[in-house]
């Protein structure tokens, strides 16, 4: 029994091992950081062109694709650089949920435990028995009940007593609430006896070759900062072989639902692939993925103005980006997470990613489009034809019974488009495309 429980565990470390050296780690100091060329995982050039295209049209400032660790796409625009330094927003607390994670880790905090055993009573201005529901574990899956539209002059961030004031029992109320979460920040600092960016160069930065610094509670770095923690906890908060976050149980509740109330939210990240999700400001359940055509089991550290770091377990990558609003709302997900996806999608030249009806389709050429779009209809069976764009809005609409049909999309942005074509049978089929 003993050489067999010896042979279990020797398997196991063997297959640890052998799925460690699948994820590459660039040294902590340094430039160096390897990378692989496009070609060999078949993305096409002209795919990857349409996609910087876009990202620039967007005020992007930076774009990273890791695939196993290593650098696939790299890209800065304008006069931002690789050292260049911007802010995270609020994908910042997904830095603090993993320093939270660490510091129970380390014995410093419980997260069960209510956040006045750390800061004291008063830290609220709600009633002491509702200010003592309060747990660390409420503020990172922000269900504190305190009010996230506090009276002026207060807002959304502050953290002051007389800002942070009831609304509802804690656990029962999902709202993304900044200035709740911060105290989080101060939980760390005052349960370790350091300040907080001194916490994160000893648990985080120094380990993983970060080298951002926190100001006013907000993160700052360069877009590789961003891509290290993104590696960071595309392998389970392991760093190469220094285990970082070493509770697997706090690290797996992190990235999954962490109350019934949001399920798209986990400790201060957000999580795609979700049957329903909550928005930042309102107090909607809205009915399917953030995200839907991003991979279902992406969590992703998001900020306002469109800051990304989606971390992908199937792919194996982790994805940043950095800039100005990409427009719309976009406090977390937002239009331009899905359209964002659709290009990444389609970097790959070696499988299409066209859906067809069963019904036999009409030929469409060129693919991509570049200004017109033919048709062949030498069978003369089109009778209608629709064309939208990936939120289904109509943007062009014929008749046609001629056997070449043409439409101009010169007119229309870069991105992909829904082709809809009827015929004289009453049948409806439908294709994307590509406009470059």
């Amino acid at each position: 029994m003993k050489k067999l429980i010896a042979l279990i565990v020797m398997i196991f470390y063997l297959n640890f091992s052998v799925i460690a050296q699948n994820i590459y780690f660039p040294p902590t100091t340094g430039n160096i950081w390897d990378s692989i060329s496009p070609i060999s995982i078949n993305y096409c050039q002209s795919r990857i062109d349409s996609l910087y295209n876009y990202l620039q049209s967007k005020d992007t400032k930076s774009f990273i694709i890791l695939k196993d660790g290593k650098r696939v796409l790299e890209k800065y625009f304008g006069t931002y650089t690789r050292d260049s330094l911007w802010y995270w927003a609020s994908a910042s607390k997904s830095l603090a949920g993993l320093i939270t994670g660490v510091a129970q880790q380390k014995g410093y905090i419980n997260i069960n435990n209510k956040v006045s055993d750390y800061l004291g009573t008063g830290w609220t201005s709600a009633p002491l028995a509702k200010e003592n529901l309060i747990s660390i574990k409420h503020l990172i899956s922000m269900t504190s009940g305190l009010q996230d539209a506090p009276p002026l002059p207060c807002d959304n961030e502050d953290t002051a007593k007389s800002c942070l004031t009831y609304l509802a029992d804690a656990g029962t109320r999902w709202a993304y609430h900044t200035g709740a979460y911060r105290k989080v920040q101060d939980i760390v600092s005052n349960a370790v006896g350091q300040n907080y960016n001194l916490v994160t160069n000893n648990w985080i930065e120094s380990k993983t070759g970060m080298n951002g610094l926190w100001f006013q509670q907000v993160y700052y770095s360069n877009a590789r900062d961003m891509a290290r923690f993104g590696l960071l906890n595309l392998n389970k908060g392991i760093w190469n072989t220094d285990t970082i976050l070493k509770d697997t149980t706090y690290f797996n509740a992190m990235v999954n639902s962490s109350q019934n109330l949001n399920l798209a939210y986990g400790y201060l990240w957000w999580l795609n692939g979700k049957a329903s999700g909550m928005a930042p400001g309102f107090q909607m359940v809205f009915p399917g993925t953030l995200m839907s055509n991003a991979p279902n089991d992406i969590y992703a550290a998001l900020g306002k103005n469109d800051q990304k770091i989606y971390v992908v377990p199937s792919k194996n990558m982790v994805v940043v980006r950095q800039g100005n609003t990409a427009g719309g709302f976009n406090l977390a997900a937002s239009a331009f997470d899905n359209v964002l996806w659709d290009y990444i999608n389609k970097l790959d030249c070696s499988t299409t990613t066209i859906h067809e009806n069963k019904n036999q389709f009409h030929a469409l050429y060129p693919i991509p489009i570049i200004n017109l779009l033919n048709i062949d209809n030498s069978d003369e069976s089109i009778c209608r034809i629709c064309v939208y764009d990936v939120f289904g809005k109509l943007m062009d609409y014929c008749k046609q019974q001629t056997k070449t049909i043409s439409i101009d999309f010169s007119k229309f942005e870069k991105g992909v488009y829904v082709i809809e074509l009827h015929n004289k049978n009453m049948e409806v089929m439908r294709r994307k495309v590509l406009k470059e």
